[in-house]
Parts: structure tokens; sequence; C-alpha cells
């Protein structure tokens, strides 16, 4: 059984259909890469996945469970984190509240500080820099804070919306390098990135989105291959 099941998904931003009907799944320890242009839809189908956005028609299957009318902070609690496009961080707090934020579904204190310590071994640069303000961080930091405030909720399915957006090339390689040892720890990954390329390299499958559409679907390896994808995406 898939972890994720969408199914026949239609949403709609007042009269303009954003999805038109598109279907996929992610199975459990994959990393499942949406690409396509600006505009293809990519954004609005992981707020419609996360409970950001209501769907018209179609059903978001989780663990076996229709979560497409559940509210998103009860989403959190069923176990998916979505590390949202711009980052979105707490500004005025420190790093050590944000990431403290991230565990507010939790209870246990003690998974919670070992849940803290994962994330700052992941991340040294966010343990030297735990009582600086997030908005002082640069932007590659304020990713990775972004990042290891959703892991701090102990999801089961991270989604991750264009992470690579706006940073340095230095920066890129290092948030893919990250995500990459995310899923080698077990973790199943939806990730939604303009860096197809990028994105390819690290995941097992993707879906090609087009204008509200899936156009095209395979192993990323294929899909990296692919003439048309090459010519459309990878600027070859």
């Amino acid at each position: 059984m898939a972890m994720l099941e969408v199914k026949n998904l239609e949403v709609y931003y007042g009269v303009i259909q954003a999805i038109k009907g598109i279907s996929f799944e992610v199975n459990e320890g994959e990393v499942i890469a949406l690409i396509g242009a600006n505009g293809a839809g990519k954004t609005t189908t992981l707020h419609t996945v996360s409970g950001l956005l209501t769907p018209k028609s179609g059903q978001v299957i989780f663990e076996g469970e229709d979560i497409t009318k559940v509210p998103a902070h009860r989403i959190v609690s069923m176990g998916m984190a979505h590390v949202p496009e711009g980052r979105r961080v707490f500004a005025q707090l420190s790093v050590y509240e944000n990431l403290k934020m991230g565990a507010y579904t939790r209870k246990d204190r003690q998974e919670i500080e070992e849940s803290l310590r994962s994330v700052y071994k992941r991340f040294p640069r966010l343990e030297e820099r735990k009582n600086q303000l997030a908005g002082t961080l640069s932007g590659g930091e304020q990713q990775m804070l972004a990042m290891g405030r959703a892991l701090m909720s102990k999801p089961k399915l991270l989604l991750l919306d264009e992470p690579s957006m706006g940073l340095s090339p230095i920066f890129v390689n290092e948030i893919f390098d990250i995500i990459r040892s995310v899923s080698e720890s077990g973790m199943t990954v939806l990730l939604v990135e303009q860096n197809a390329k990028k994105a390819l390299s690290i995941a097992d499958r993707a879906y090609v989105l087009e204008t509200g559409n899936i156009v095209l679907d395979g192993p990323a390896k294929n899909l990296l291959e692919d003439d048309s994808i090459k010519k459309a995406y990878l600027g070859e």
C-alpha cells in the first residue's frame, strides 16, 4: 500500500482550474520529485496534500486514511510535515525557538530533546547559531532551519517546496546532500523543485507537471535521459 495516494485531484482558484484531475502515489521510503515549469501546479499540489487547500474533487489518502477534508494542523500530528516555499521561518524568534515550534504537536520532553540533538547533528550550523534570531540567518541557513523545524515534528512524510530556490550553488548542493541523507535514514520525501536536474539526481521516481496535468512519470534516472525532459527542463 502506498503511504500517500492522490486520486483525481481537481483544485481551483476561483474560476481558474489549477490542478486538472491528477493522480500519483508515494511509497514508503521513496523520494518522489514533482517537476515542471513555474505555474505548472506543483506548489498547489503540495498545499492540497498538506491540507492548506481543499480540492474541488478527488482524494488525498495518507496511510490508508482519507485526509482530503482534514485540517492542516491535524495532518501534522498524523505524521506529515511541510517545508513551504520561501522558508517561512519565524524571523523574530531564535533558531532554538523555531526548532521547538516544530515539535508543538509532541508531548514527550525526552523525545523532543533527542530530536533536537539529531537536528543539531544533521545541521551543525544551527547549533552554532541556536541563540541567533532566525531573521538574521543567510538564505541557506534559513532553509536548513525550515527543514530542521519540520523534522522536529518527527514526520513519516516530508514535503519540500522548492528547497533550492534563491540559494547559492554551494548551498544548493548542501541542501540536496541533506535531503539524500534524510531519505537514507528512512524518511519518505515528496519534493517539488524547479532545479529538475538536481531533483532527478536524488529522486527514485518523478512526475512531470504541465499546466495542472501530469504529462510524464517514471524512474528518475530514465527521465534524466529523456530527450524531451532534457530540452524542456535541463537546458540541454
